[in-house]
């Protein structure tokens, strides 16, 4: 069993930054890959982006290519998201997982115009 929080979201202005953490505990999965997901209000979750166990191999949405980075810390059982140029379309509930199969709650990020 992976339990998994994320944490660092908030308000922020269209153009701002912000970096998501997820923290892992209990069995942790070091070695599957991780990623972040989001949901916008009333619409469907979409995959942002995903790293692999080594941290080696990235891949992004081309709707935040470019903008968002993924890494982990493997010592530290953390993934980051670094999200700069916020857009307002932005603006949702950011899950990350681990191997698809444990989820986190979420933090919700709000970008305003």
């Amino acid at each position: 069993q992976v339990q998994l929080v994320e944490s660092g979201g908030g308000l922020v202005q269209a153009g701002g930054s912000l970096r998501l953490s997820c923290a892992a505990s209990g069995h942790t999965a070091r070695w599957n890959y991780m990623e972040w997901s989001r949901q916008a209000p009333g619409k469907g979750r979409e995959f942002v982006a995903r790293i692999s166990g080594s941290g080696e191999s990235t891949t992004y949405a081309d709707s935040v290519k470019g903008r968002f980075t993924i890494s982990r810390d493997n010592a530290k059982n953390t993934v980051y998201l670094q999200m700069n140029s916020l857009k307002p379309e932005d603006t949702a509930i950011y899950y990350c997982n681990s191997g698809g199969v444990y989820w986190g709650k979420g933090t919700l990020v709000n970008v305003t115009s």
